[in-house]
């Protein structure tokens, strides 16, 4: 997030919300400095003290290019295939969700994103690790081009299938809580009409280096801001003040001097903070708060495919057999009951038993304060497993993977899997988007 010398909006990401201890970190200059090659980036007109601009907004020719190979993370889950070859987009009112109060920024746009990520070569997406930390997770997710403001008017609805990818396979993904946090994904297939990033490809940034974020904050439209700059420098991230928040976790953090990708944001300050009965965004100072972090580029160069190919296979190798999986979805959007004992409940009748597969209980549910929840399922014998309980406090959305093989892989009784969600504490509310049951080999 971006901060200036009067107080200012802070933001932060959807997953790591607590102040971290910062080993290995120095304020000291790097001797590799970057290398100018051009005029420094920056968006013409700034409206407010929120550096966040919409892409209709941004004159500059360059800035719309690098946000052209920006990326929406989006739970599959909340698409619908519509005519035209297009998609609908299931998305949720970003001021009813997050009981934004009237004065805040974007409250009337719809946000559907859980993170964000970049294209890095013809069919390579860079993103956060603790966004794809599971090639189930990574499944289930979709790569949505151009989900942008492109003129004033109500957020985007629709997206042609052709802006529209999906994971072929997890190059390479790490989540570590204090140091580096990335992903590296293959798509389907070759992103057509949208040009990968340039990213550095050698040395480092160094402090006071002017940068741009450009990603899906709290899941919204696509959103660039200028003007942060780097203010520490750790072993495997940096930290800097850039205006971003929930849902830009794994945005592409760029050198305003050059063009070039300098890192991926992974974590940072809170976002939120009450006024009374609804919320606003945290205001900090210029050089108050934590900072967001931004793992190093150069830590994610080691494990990048040369021109975007993943690694070949071995002359002579044989391939290995796909693995039989079974999945039983429900798509529910159905809104939580705030703070009642009762809740909601769902059932999936399945057809099948694990006989000897994993079993992973998929849950997608968009909640301002999972702390709220308890989550449980009841097996087709009567078997209650509670899957969560009232854990992670402030942090927002419950989509997480289950894996109950130890209770339930020997499971003989074909029947009806429940879940159940309530929410036990007042003035957060939330929606149960979706879940699932698969048998895993």
């Amino acid at each position: 997030m971006k901060w200036i010398s009067s107080p200012r909006i802070t933001r932060l990401l959807f997953v790591s919300l607590g102040i971290l201890l910062l080993a290995g970190c120095s304020g000291e200059e790097k001797n590799n400095p970057a290398q100018a090659n051009g005029t420094k980036l920056a968006a013409n007109v700034i409206y407010g003290a929120d550096g966040r601009l919409d892409l209709y907004q941004i004159s500059d020719d360059r800035l719309r290019a690098l946000a052209d190979s920006t990326v929406a993370l989006v739970q599959t889950a909340d698409l619908s295939a519509a005519a035209n070859e297009s998609f609908n987009l299931h998305t949720v009112n970003y001021g009813s969700m997050m009981n934004l109060c009237s004065s805040e920024k974007y409250r009337e746009q719809d946000t559907i994103a859980f993170c964000s990520g970049s294209l890095i070569a013809p069919d390579i997406i860079l993103t956060a690790g603790h966004c794809i930390q599971t090639q189930l997770q990574c499944e289930n997710t979709s790569f949505v081009f151009g989900f942008a403001m492109k003129s004033i008017g109500t957020s985007p609805k629709m997206i042609s299938s052709k802006e529209v990818y999906r994971c072929k396979e997890i190059l390479k993904t790490e989540r570590n809580g204090d140091g580096a946090d990335f992903a590296i994904i293959k798509l389907d297939r070759t992103v057509i009409g949208h040009k990968p990033l340039s990213l550095r490809r050698d040395g480092e940034a160094r402090l006071q280096d002017q940068l741009v974020v450009i990603g899906h904050p709290a899941g919204l439209p696509t959103k660039i801001a200028t003007g942060g700059s780097i203010r520490k420098i750790c072993t495997d991230f940096f930290q800097a003040n850039l205006d971003t928040f929930g849902g830009n976790s794994g945005s592409a953090v760029i050198n305003a001097q050059t063009g070039l990708v300098e890192g991926v944001l992974v974590r940072g300050e809170m976002d939120y903070e009450r006024q009374g009965t609804c919320r606003i965004l945290k205001v900090c100072a210029d050089d108050a708060c934590r900072g967001e972090d931004v793992t190093k580029i150069s830590v994610v160069r080691a494990f990048l495919p040369e021109g975007g190919n993943a690694n070949p296979q071995p002359p002579g190798a044989q391939p290995v057999p796909e693995l039989q999986n079974e999945i039983f979805l429900s798509k529910v959007h159905v809104a939580i009951p705030d703070n009642n004992k009762t809740g909601i409940s769902n059932s999936i009748t399945l057809n099948s038993v694990p006989n000897g597969r994993k079993v992973i209980i998929a849950v997608n549910v968009r909640h301002t304060y999972i702390g709220d929840l308890v989550v449980k399922l009841t097996a087709p014998d009567g078997k209650v497993i509670t899957l969560h309980e009232r854990a992670g406090g402030s942090q927002r959305n419950l989509i997480r993977n289950f894996e109950v093989t130890s209770q339930l892989g020997n499971q003989t009784k074909i029947g009806i899997y429940q879940i159940s969600v309530k929410d036990l504490a007042a003035n957060d509310k939330g929606v149960l988007i979706n879940w699932s049951v698969r048998f895993n080999n």
